[in-house]
């Protein structure tokens, strides 16, 4: 269990400096050159990598025989690109910057859901797994607290400068710790994580149990995006938070509207800060109920989010507000764990990287796309936006509620198994039924 803590240590360290960079980009951006659309052409480079670096990152996960030096490297290359941007921003070429956040950005699903997936290795299967998901959730929702926080306050202090230093740093320390975590091939928890195949020195020896042998057939770059199709749990999940995160990629600017309507133009934070408070309370409560099947605490946690803020959009006050969003994310906290679980029990082993990092490249673009509709819908009554996104939490739980509730849910064993027959399979023969 030295391995998990060391995990948890690395992963918080590593989404410290995720959640600080979108706040710290705009907010140096705007200290440096007084154009806030150059702060938002920065961040748009960093974050529209994501979704089309996941499914290589992925790939190259699965396939390197030293997973320890690719996680590494690939903080690294996270850690050394926020550096970079904390002195080249504002004062280098525009687009010297702009490269510098796209390098930045590819090693991003590495940071998210790459990591994430380490968990399997290091956990065995069942309740300990469960609990250990979420943990790695509650690191997600304490960095979206504290990283905001932390650049604010250097802000405040007077330069953002130094609060680039500061992320970086918390990278750095990342980088560090994932060099001392014991990386197993997926299945080596369960073996005892200590014989055949399992590592030596960061690297996958061939043959044994734990599924690390030479004869495991090689994802290839679609075999990722076609688990999460295939696999009815995957998909339901997935397609669910995608829409969700539509909606929660514009709650903070949402927020700082809202709070405008209600007369404490400056309280957007507040109620941000609520529901990331919320959220972290939730994963360490609720996401911790592991009684629960995880694909009814997606649909749980998404129509309590969206009651939650469709309340909120009614509240005639700022306190009352934040109350409610605090609610809302006490219902979202436990949906990352859900969401983690189910990957973890479903994915293929063969494409359990490129499944965790896809998703989560998925998730970030969507939210994406949501933070540029509604600064095209910003006239709009800020109630009315609020009441959008909460619409969309709703749409996402019967949408999930849709996708999952045909037939039985299939193990994940049988989920590798087809999977596995499917990429095995010559090309040009089908089973009878195979789609």
């Amino acid at each position: 269990m030295g391995g998990f803590k060391r995990y948890l240590a690395a992963a918080l360290a590593a989404r410290f400096a995720s959640e600080g960079m979108a706040m710290a980009v705009v907010l140096l951006a705007l200290e440096r050159t007084g154009d806030a659309a150059y702060g938002a052409f920065v961040l748009t480079a960093w974050l529209a990598p994501h979704v089309l670096a996941a499914p290589l990152a992925g790939v190259a996960a699965s396939r390197t025989r030293r997973r320890r030096l690719f996680h590494v490297a690939a903080l690294g290359g996270f850690t050394a690109a926020v550096a970079a941007l904390g002195v080249l921003l504002g004062r280098a070429p525009l687009p010297v910057v702009l490269a510098v956040a796209v390098l930045g950005g590819s090693c991003g699903p590495m940071v998210t859901g790459g990591l994430s997936s380490l968990v399997t290795g290091l956990v065995p299967a069942g309740a300990g797994r469960d609990r250990a998901y979420a943990w790695d959730a509650s690191t997600y929702n304490a960095a979206s607290v504290t990283a905001p926080a932390a650049v604010g306050l250097f802000a405040a202090l007077g330069s953002t400068g130094p609060a680039l230093a500061v992320l970086a740093g918390s990278g750095a320390v990342a980088a560090a710790l994932a060099a001392t975590l014991p990386f197993r091939p997926p299945g080596a928890a369960e073996a005892g994580a200590a014989r055949d195949g399992v590592v030596e020195f960061g690297k996958v020896r061939d043959g044994g149990a734990a599924g690390g042998g030479r004869d495991r057939p090689r994802a290839g770059i679609g075999a990722g995006l076609a688990a999460l199709w295939r696999v009815r749990e995957l998909r339901a999940v997935t397609g669910a938070t995608t829409l969700a995160f539509v909606g929660l990629g514009s709650l903070t600017t949402t927020s700082v509207l809202l709070a405008g309507g209600l007369g404490s133009p400056g309280a957007g934070g507040v109620l941000m800060t609520a529901f990331a408070v919320g959220a972290l309370t939730g994963s360490l409560t609720l996401g911790r109920m592991t009684a629960v099947a995880p694909g009814r605490l997606v649909r749980w946690g998404l129509a309590g989010t969206g009651a939650a803020l469709g309340a909120a959009a009614l509240a005639p006050s700022v306190a009352l507000a934040a109350v409610l969003f605090a609610v809302a994310g006490v219902c979202d906290g436990p949906l990352l764990t859900a969401t983690l679980r189910i990957r973890s029990e479903h994915a293929p082993d063969p494409v359990r990287t490129q499944v965790f990092t896809l998703g989560a490249g998925l998730k970030l673009t969507a939210a994406s796309a949501g933070a540029a509709l509604v600064g095209l819908a910003a006239d709009a009554p800020a109630p009315a936006l609020l009441a959008g996104i909460a619409g969309l939490q709703l749409l996402a739980a019967l949408l999930h509620r849709a996708v999952a509730g045909r037939g039985p849910v299939r193990p994940a064993a049988e989920s590798e198994a087809v999977s596995g027959a499917r990429a095995t399979a010559p090309r040009g023969r089908r089973r009878c039924g195979a789609p």
